[in-house]
Parts: structure tokens; sequence; C-alpha cells
């Protein structure tokens, strides 16, 4: 399946730009002696390469780690470099961090598990060549092929310390065998020196990989599969391998359908925060609220398991019933920042009461869109929200804005808030819906099949005015959208800076073992060649929320109100757009 599906069928990859993952820091030391000792750590960077830091974050980033709260230590990470941008100590950490993550989600899925299984040697080299033949042939930069092996073998201590690596493996390596480990990996990759292609990064694999087997006892096979998703996973903030599972679920989610609840969820102090509720879904008749906290899933208490591990309990087969125990934040309820007090009871995290519901697992049809409708009939002020951008947004959004017009619409509001972003495509249609020529965005890459300049055209062309609401989660998709309107002078951008994220992956099938990677093939700029990534798009009309931090990130997040006169009040930028709306109609009479 594809989309960029025109231009790229042939090559079968599916272009996204969206904001798929946390940030991953970048290193290229080789392994050696920990700058900061915790008994989560199996190998770092010297502590002289090391400048000073924020001990507060760090401490509280190892805190979490000796949790085994792996997620939570990524999203702590990620957002304390987004506070000291540039910190090594940090990036060192946040990278431990993620590869504890990626191999938890790895083990936690039976697709992966099936693959573990199955594959032998040979075919796992195979598997690992074809990956980084991609890399080679469409990643955006010259590949870092020292760095991506040094990172392979990173993973591999990281996977002889894991409980999960070894109970599948059938392996307990005691403390001095894993440090023989690291030695001897350290010093080969001291005398290999740089790794100057693909072809020797694979040789490197391959003799690791055995060296693991020898010391360890572990498969070859399962050693080498820590170098395919090490590899991917260490080129950049968004480049990562996926399992036949995941790769089953982008294309979900891109075509907007899938089997289970319907709730989009993040890790939360020991509990799954839900982000979003699908309208229409079972969670949402069920009674579940973006907001909410699932503290335990047919009787498991999350706190003891992986995010991964207590997600995939809410899957199954469609048809069948979850029992989910659900906590509802109590707004007069104080926080804590008391890690080992949340672990061990994760309701307090919430500070409300809990209640068990009985979900049933169903097939989930995912919105394009959500509330769209008049808000405004006096000004004829319309609004409508944009979740994703997916495969059916172009078609959908333009059934509602005929809808929309036969009520009189004079004006609309797009609400973009919280959208991660999407199919490059959908953007790309959906902003032609509303300019009529000129240059929609641009995108540049190592070869010249990524460079393209996206244009748009007059026909069919929407030429009611515009407001764009926008916030920090706005991303990639949503940023090509509201740069592209804000470049055209087409409407305003109200709310806050966006997210900043100014890349686009693409999304290649591999041919051994169903899996995949997602890879950043190119960078985009605005029809005024404004480069996006690290920046965001700045409103017009910027609105400050009373709510600030985390706590604000999570409310607008979830926000999913009417957007009548009642629901305006209790959000300031939806009624600041609102009124930008009518300024822009009253400019007109």
């Amino acid at each position: 399946m594809s989309l960029k599906f025109a231009a790229s069928l042939s090559r079968r990859v599916l272009l996204l730009v969206t904001l798929s993952s946390a940030p991953l820091a970048a290193f290229g030391q080789a392994v050696g002696t920990p700058p900061a000792p915790s008994a989560t750590e199996s190998v770092a960077i010297p502590a002289a390469a090391l400048p000073p830091t924020s001990d507060v974050a760090v401490e509280k980033g190892l805190e979490l780690e000796s949790l085994g709260r792996w997620a939570d230590a990524v999203a702590h990470y990620e957002q304390a470099l987004r506070d000291n941008p540039g910190d090594r100590r940090l990036e060192w950490r946040f990278d431990v961090a993620r590869l504890h993550s990626c191999l938890e989600r790895r083990y936690a899925d039976a697709s992966f598990v099936e693959t573990l299984r199955t594959i032998d040697a040979r075919s796992s080299l195979d598997l690992h060549a074809e990956l980084l033949s991609k890399i080679e042939s469409h990643y955006v930069v010259d590949p870092p092929w020292t760095k991506l092996s040094r990172r392979g073998a990173h993973a591999m201590l990281v996977a002889a310390r894991d409980p999960l690596f070894q109970r599948q493996h059938g392996v307990r390596p005691t403390d001095a065998q894993i440090e023989a480990l690291r030695q001897e990996l350290n010093d080969r990759l001291l005398s290999i020196g740089e790794v100057r292609n693909a072809r020797e990064a694979l040789r490197i694999a391959a003799d690791l990989s055995s060296l693991g087997e020898t010391r360890i006892g572990a498969p070859a096979s399962a050693w080498t599969m820590e170098f395919v998703s090490a590899a991917a996973g260490g080129l950049d903030t968004y480049s990562a391998f996926l399992t036949p599972g995941q790769l089953r679920d982008v294309y979900s989610q891109i075509e907007g359908n899938f089997v289970g609840l319907g709730v989009e969820l993040k890790a939360d102090n020991g509990a799954l925060l839900i982000v979003r509720v699908i309208p229409g879904s079972p969670a949402e008749r069920a009674g579940m609220k973006a907001g909410d906290r699932i503290t335990a899933v047919d009787g498991q208490q999350t706190a003891s398991l992986s995010t991964d591990e207590a997600a995939s309990l809410l899957t199954g087969e469609e048809g069948s019933f979850a029992f989910v125990t659900v906590v509802t934040k109590d707004a007069t309820a104080g926080e804590t920042d008391d890690l080992a007090y949340l672990a061990a009871k994760p309701q307090a995290a919430a500070g409300g009461q809990a209640r068990t519901l009985r979900v049933r697992r169903e097939h989930v049809e995912v919105p394009s869109i959500e509330d769209a409708r008049i808000c405004d009939a006096d000004y004829g002020v319309a609004y409508m929200r944009i979740p994703v951008f997916q495969k059916s947004t172009s078609r959908d959004v333009e059934t509602a804005l005929w809808d929309l017009h036969r009520q009189n619409m004079r004006s609309l509001v797009i609400d973009l808030r919280g959208n991660p972003g999407g199919l490059l495509t959908s953007a790309v249609e959906l902003v032609d819906k509303f300019v009529t020529q000129g240059n929609i965005v641009s995108t540049r890459g190592r070869s010249d099949g990524e460079d393209f300049d996206y244009r748009a055209h007059q026909a069919g062309t929407w030429r009611v005015p515009l407001v764009v609401l926008i916030d920090g989660d706005s991303a990639s998709a949503s940023e090509i959208f509201a740069a592209a309107i804000r470049d055209s002078r087409r409407g305003s951008i109200v709310g806050a800076r966006s997210f900043g994220k100014g890349s686009v992956q693409g999304i290649f099938p591999m041919a051994h073992s169903g899996a995949g990677i997602r890879l950043t093939t190119a960078k985009f700029y605005s029809p005024l060649g404004k480069a996006i990534s690290d920046v965001g798009v700045s409103p017009d009309v910027p609105v400050r929320t009373l709510a600030q931090g985390a706590e604000a990130a999570k409310h607008v997040a979830g926000f999913r109100g009417a957007p009548d006169a009642k629901a305006s009040e209790n959000d300031a930028a939806l009624a600041r757009a609102v009124e930008v709306a009518r300024q822009q109609m009253a400019m007109r009479q």
C-alpha cells in the first residue's frame, strides 16, 4: 500500500509527515565508562566528554529508570531536552531510555516474537542488509555508519541486561559475563575505527552478533535484530524499525480504521493517559473521556506492565470484551512528584475514584474531521476540527464544506490543535482547496528523486475566509497547512507556536519477515522557503491559555468540545479564533 500513491507506487513507499515518535539524541562515541552510573545502565560515553547539566532533570530521569518506567523516562528526557537543547548528558540518558523502551515495545509485540521464533542467523542478516540498503539509498543525508554500528553494540548490552530478552531466549548472564562482553565489544569497535559504508556496517553486525551468541548464549539472530532496530532508530528523531504488527498499524491509521476500543493513549505516571476518544467508538459509549487514566486492564495493574504490554491488553478479537479500570481526574486534587508512591498507587496520579468498565472491541472508523458545524449563525462562522491527515481527509472535508455552505457558512475556523500530522499528499490536497496558485510546500532530500515542489491549482478553490488554530502539538502535515495559509496570506493563524517538525518520512515495507522501516527521506519548506524544523509556525494572533506546561498540552490534546458559544467561553483559543473570523467578516462588509 502506498500514499503519495500516484508518485511513489512503484517503490511502494508511503510518505508521511507526522509526529510519530519522541526525539532521539545523536551520539557517536565508543562504549566506555558511564557518566552517571545507575543500576539499569549497561554502557555509556566517557564522563570526561560531558559538560555540566541539570542535575534535577537527570536525577528525576534516573529515578524513572530505576523503576523500569522507560516510556515515562523517554517522555521526561524529551521535555528536558526541549528546555535544555544540546545538553549531552540528557541526550545520552535519553538514548539509553529509548533503547530500553524500544526493546520493551518489540518484545511485547506478538508479531516480533513470532519473527524471532522463525528467523535464523542468515535471514536476520538478510533483513539487516535490506534495511541498510534502504538507508543508503533514501536517507535524507549521508548515513552515519560509525554511529549506527556503535549504537547497535550498545543495544546488545541493553538487551543482555533486559529481563524480557533473557526470558525470551532462555539466558541468565551474570554481571561478570556482561561486563566481559562490554569490554570485548568496546575493544573491537575501537580497533575497527571509522565505518565507511553499509557493507562494513553489515559485516560488523554479523561479527558482533556471533560474539553475543558465544558469550551470552542467545542466538545470533536475536542480536542481529538489535542491530536492525538500533540502526533505524539511531538515524534521527523520527526514523524507526517497524515490526510486522507496527507496520500494519501504520497502514490502519492512514486508512482510518482498526479493531479496538477507540482511544489514543500515552504513558503517564504508571498509568495510560487517554489523550483522545474516537467519536462513536466503544470507548465513548462506555463513558471513557480524554484526560481519564487507565490503571488496570482485565485485572492487571498498568503500573506493573510496560506501556506497550498494557496497551496490547486492550486489543483482541472483534466482539470480545475488555474490563478496563478508569480513573477520572479530580480537578481539586493536588499533584505529586513522588514517583515511588505513584508506582505503588497509580490511582493517586489521577486524584479521583476508579470505576471498571466493560468495553467491547469493535471495528473503529477514525473520522477525518470532527465537529463540523456553524458555531456563530449571526456571522456565519463555521468550525471543523481535523485530528489527523489520513487518506480520506480531502474527500471528507469537501463533503463537510458543501454541507456548511448550505448552512450559510461565510467564514471557516479549521482547528489543527493536537494534530500530529499524517499523509503529505493529504495536507497538500487540503491546502489546494483554499489556495488558488503558487507553491504549497517543497521537499528536498539527498537524492534528486526526493526534491519536489507541490503547487496549487485554481480549479475547485474555496474562497471562504480562513482562521487556522494551532498549538505546540500541531506538527508536520499540520505545519505544512498552516505555513501555506500564512505564506499565501490566505488566512489568519491563531493559537501557539507549532511543534517544529519539518521532515518527511517514507514507510518502506521489507521483503523479509513482513517488517518495515520508517525513514526520513526529505526536509520540507514553506512556500516562502522557510524551514519548519525546530522553528515551527508562529501564530499571527498568539493566545496564552491559563494552564501551562504539560497539563496545558494534555488539556489541548484532549479538547473535543462542541464549538458553540458556551464551549468557546471555556476555550480561550477557540473564542479568539471566532472573534478573528467575525472581524474578517466585518472588514468585508
